[in-house]
């Protein structure tokens, strides 16, 4: 169950884990890091927590702040989980060097404006994560002929709610 009052701690270790990727690259470039397994992998679980905190944000939370791409960050999570063995370098690269210290500037403005007292008593009926572009994106992935058991991987939708779509 996702909780407003999880909501500071969770933005917390979105920078937290942001701040390890930030700290893993540093003086890397694409080809030493790819040729380096350890650290590379250590990237991939980083970026991975950096999802998976997202993914767990409340709706809410991710409602009042529409500028950052959550169903992208959960996506690449998603990915990292369930299609490991397919993860592109170049796109983790990317990832690592492009997005990730955007998202940590948006966390870091989200943490301190807002009023976490308030935030945490209001309370809400509808704490379940929006599957809104999730469906989407199978609704997509169906319609281009994808296989519904690499949808269920790409968008963590079940194979019944693909079949639905």
């Amino acid at each position: 169950m996702r909780e407003r009052a999880r909501d500071k701690g969770r933005l917390q270790d979105i920078i937290e884990y942001s701040n390890n990727v930030t700290m893993l690259i540093d003086g890397y470039s694409f080809e030493s890091l790819v040729s380096d397994k350890r650290t590379y992998y250590s990237v991939m679980k980083n970026v991975e927590i950096v999802g998976e905190a997202a993914y767990m944000l409340t709706k809410a939370f991710k409602d009042a702040h529409p500028e950052t791409p959550w169903n992208i960050v959960q996506g690449m999570r998603h990915v990292l989980v369930h299609d490991y063995a397919n993860v592109i370098p170049r796109i983790l690269w990317g990832t690592a060097t492009n997005d990730i210290p955007v998202l940590r500037k948006q966390v870091e403005k989200y943490l301190a404006e807002t009023n976490w007292d308030e935030w945490e008593s209001t309370d809400d009926t509808d704490t379940k994560p929006s599957n809104d572009a999730f469906i989407e994106m199978a609704r997509k992935m169906k319609k281009d002929g994808m296989d519904f058991s690499q949808i269920s991987k790409y968008t963590g939708l079940s194979i019944d709610e693909i079949e639905g779509i």
